[in-house]
């Protein structure tokens, strides 16, 4: 799992002070797990979803990709630390980790 709320947390502004390299890569790597159409739009679901959680078998019809794909995606952001998942039965749900995404948006924030 990418330290993508620890990094935060612990960081100003990208405006306010310049970020050492460590702080720059694990950004970045954030970033990149969220820097893709697919992604952002299983992040906008699960979000959208009641409690902020969905069941993968929910997630493939609004994309219009496969299963497989899907899960790719989903164990993207699971990794870097925005999705958790749990599994019931023969599914897995997905839930939105309180934080992760504020703590990228506090970065980017020029006020």
């Amino acid at each position: 799992m990418l330290p993508v709320i620890a990094a935060a947390a612990c960081c100003a502004p990208l405006t306010r002070e310049p970020l050492g390299q460590a702080q720059a890569d694990d950004l970045a790597r954030s970033l990149k797990a969220i820097a893709d159409p697919a992604r952002l739009r299983l992040i906008s679901i699960i979000a959208a979803s009641e409690g902020q959680e969905a069941c993968v078998c929910d997630l493939t019809e609004p994309l219009d990709i496969g299963q497989p794909t899907v899960s790719h995606h989903l164990r993207v952001l699971t990794d870097a630390g925005f999705v958790t998942r749990s599994k019931r039965g023969a599914w897995a749900y997905y839930q939105l980790v309180p934080g992760a995404l504020d703590s990228v948006a506090r970065l980017l924030v020029t006020a």
